[in-house]
């Protein structure tokens, strides 16, 4: 049977155009394709154990992930377009919250209405026991890849499904204190990168819970974008350390302030300021008013940024 789903995979109901959609995707749009491979990530993670498939912040982020490493820059667009759509090829159930018909065809355009209309969806139960078996995953990813990219950017898909899997593992790790000084996967240069990076962030900000430790702002969009970034304490290059005691979930503007010495955090965790934002016509704003506020922790202290790797950053950067 799982023939008849690889086949079903080589032949997605999928928006094709010429004008749209280029010779990379080979004319096809890539929204299904990428939702399946993420949803195939997710039951690799062991996040995904039961056939119900929640349109939750962690698969959004898989299928955006996918978009931005695949698709040029300056196209945005949204789970939410075949998260629905995906019923019409014969495999994928809609369950939808009560007042909502699994049937009619809503006009789904944002994760807002996605959310609102659809607890979830539900695969075959024969597609999601061949997807729980690594072997069986890996003969349906390799459908995908080869069916609706082109030769020059499948490495690139293939990559990003690794990647998501390699990165997951090490975000474990740097929650259970592993990730110092520590290659845990064995891959290209590049690919260590950017599993290090993906991996770091997403136990931040885990940790954080997409809060800010300093400004204490937290803003999730419901498309799975987030304000915060992971930053390290002691920059990577220096430390080679990705421990939670080295890092600080942190906005963006937090977090160029810290990168560049104008904010820091003192020995009480207080948030210092430096006066070099007063010089000139700098106007900084609410940063000012941050000043000797307690910083944002993880509920539990070992997580908290290591008192050692705020003096560094006040001796080498802070001023």
């Amino acid at each position: 049977m799982i023939e008849d789903y690889l086949h079903s995979f080589a032949r997605l109901r999928t928006n094709r155009g010429g004008h749209k959609w280029t010779a990379l995707t080979r004319h096809c749009a890539p929204h299904k394709p990428f939702l399946l491979l993420s949803v195939m990530d997710l039951i690799a993670q062991g996040q995904i154990i039961e056939n119900f498939i929640e349109p939750s912040f962690e698969l959004t982020d898989t299928w955006n992930g996918y978009w931005n490493a695949v698709m040029p820059i300056g196209h945005p667009s949204s789970m939410a377009h075949p998260f629905p759509r995906l019923q019409s090829d014969g495999f994928w159930y809609r369950i939808a919250k009560p007042g909502y018909d699994e049937k009619t065809e809503y006009n789904i355009s944002s994760m807002t209405k996605l959310r609102e209309v659809y607890a979830g969806a539900r695969l075959d139960e024969a597609l999601f026991t061949y997807m729980l078996d690594s072997v069986a995953r890996e003969r349906m990813r390799t459908m995908l890849v080869q069916t609706y990219f082109a030769p020059e950017i499948q490495a690139r898909v293939s990559d990003q499904g690794f990647i998501n899997l390699a990165a997951f593992a090490y975000a474990k790790d740097v929650i259970s204190g592993l990730g110092e000084k520590k290659e845990s996967f064995a891959a290209e240069p590049h690919k260590q990168k950017a599993v290090r990076d993906q991996g770091f962030r997403k136990a931040i900000v885990q940790l954080y819970d997409h809060r800010c430790a300093i400004c204490g702002i937290r803003v999730r969009t419901p498309e799975g974008h987030t304000v915060v970034e992971a930053a390290h304490i002691v920059p990577w290059r220096e430390s080679h350390d990705d421990l939670p005691a080295n890092g600080m979930c942190l906005c963006r503007l937090c977090h160029w302030s810290f990168d560049e010495g104008l904010m820091g955090v003192g020995a009480k965790y207080e948030v210092l300021v430096s006066d070099r934002l007063r010089i000139d016509s700098n106007m900084p704003g609410h940063i000012l008013t941050l000043k000797d506020r307690l910083i944002f922790k993880p509920e539990a202290e070992r997580f908290w940024p290591g008192r050692g790797n705020l003096s560094r950053h006040r001796k080498t950067c802070f001023a």
